[in-house]
């Protein structure tokens, strides 16, 4: 296999977990959480290794997915008690375990190679020459081992509870109401989340693990409302951003997992401007339009108060508006059939649309 072949499927196999529990977390607006579990786990590798005496990444993995289910539970403890709400309880409980693990490592690792750059920044260009070997036998990069176990575990998640995820997402009443347990449905979804983070910052780094888990679903959340196809479309997102952030990288020379998250970050952006129901574009047509039909309906309404008929000058007077607003306004409403203007003489009369129009303004 070449090198670019296993790194953009590493970055596949990132993105599509972090794109399915990503849609998730960003529907429960707990999008910080992946953030959260990445610093925490600094402990938990730290203690796995003064009970194994080793760095082995099974070691370090099961220590670090205990510290990150142990965070999502401190996280759903604190926001239970109602004093804090779930922003404050994950920003809490975070910088609690990361700086527990600055303090382990300072003060009993220092002879070990453990430090933020071991936990935090992985990096992808190196997955081609990190081999799983068992008894002799090369399998393979690791990455594909450990993100393809992760992706496994996570579709299975997202296909077998699917339902219980919407309902518990969008109505935990509900989903209580009816039987479900919106409590071990969000640990379950912790623990894949938790699973995922872990399972990927050795071989791509939190930072990119992060990014996927929170860029490519609130792009998705943009552009359409159907959680399906929210999921499906962030899917797509996260894996053109890999290939794409890939050869930009190589053409470029920079950092590949940067420019993954560049890329992913360049989508949001597209996103934001144009989506027809969030963008800014759809937004700022939307108040003009408005301001368009609020003037019409107020003229509309006046004339009607005037008996139906005036003219330009008097209507100016009694809108109290400049001649371009109102001409503007007039020229609109004569274009679809709601007033009848005559040249030369600057009289404005209702039509017999207008007059419907104008009195279901009235009421």
């Amino acid at each position: 296999m070449s090198s670019d072949f296993i790194i953009i499927t590493t970055g596949i196999l990132v993105a599509v977990p972090c794109a399915l529990l990503g849609t998730m977390l960003v529907l429960r607006q707990m999008a910080m959480m992946g953030d959260a579990i990445s610093h925490a786990v600094l402990p938990g590798i730290v203690v796995a290794f003064f009970i194994s005496e080793s760095l082995g990444p099974l070691t370090s993995l099961v220590g670090a997915g205990a510290f990150g289910l142990l965070c999502a539970v401190l996280v759903e403890k604190l926001r239970n008690t109602g004093r804090v709400n779930e922003d404050s309880s994950i920003g809490i409980v975070f910088t609690a375990l990361f700086a527990l693990g600055v303090f382990l490592v300072s003060r009993f690792a220092t002879d070990v190679h453990i430090d933020l750059q071991h936990v935090l920044y992985g990096e992808i260009a190196f997955s081609p020459l990190n081999s799983l070997i068992v008894g002799g036998v090369d399998l393979g990069p690791r990455s594909f081992w450990a993100l393809g176990i992760v992706t496994v575990l996570a579709v299975a998640l997202v296909s077998l509870l699917y339902k219980e995820l919407k309902i518990g997402t969008f109505d935990p009443g509900m989903a209580a109401a009816v039987g479900l347990s919106p409590t071990l449905v969000h640990y379950l979804l912790m623990g894949a989340v938790s699973a995922t983070t872990v399972g990927a910052f050795d071989s791509v780094g939190a930072i990119l693990v992060v990014a996927f888990l929170i860029v490519p679903p609130a792009t998705a959340y943009l552009l359409t409302e159907k959680l399906l196809r929210m999921m499906a479309l962030s899917v797509v997102l996260g894996v053109v951003s890999s290939v794409a952030g890939y050869y930009l990288a190589a053409l470029m020379d920079v950092a590949i997992a940067g420019m993954m998250a560049v890329v992913a970050g360049g989508f949001f952006l597209l996103a934001l401007l144009v989506s027809p129901s969030h963008g800014l574009l759809a937004g700022l047509l939307r108040r003009r339009r408005n301001r368009r039909t609020f003037s019409r309906d107020l003229v509309l309404a006046r004339l009607e108060r005037l008996g139906g008929e005036t003219t330009e000058e008097e209507l100016s007077l009694h809108l109290d508006w400049e001649g371009g607003r109102l001409a503007a306004t007039l020229g609109e409403a004569s274009r679809t059939g709601l007033v009848q203007m005559s040249n030369g003489r600057g009289e404005v009369s209702l039509t017999p649309k207008g007059q419907d129009s104008a009195r279901a303004v009235s009421r």
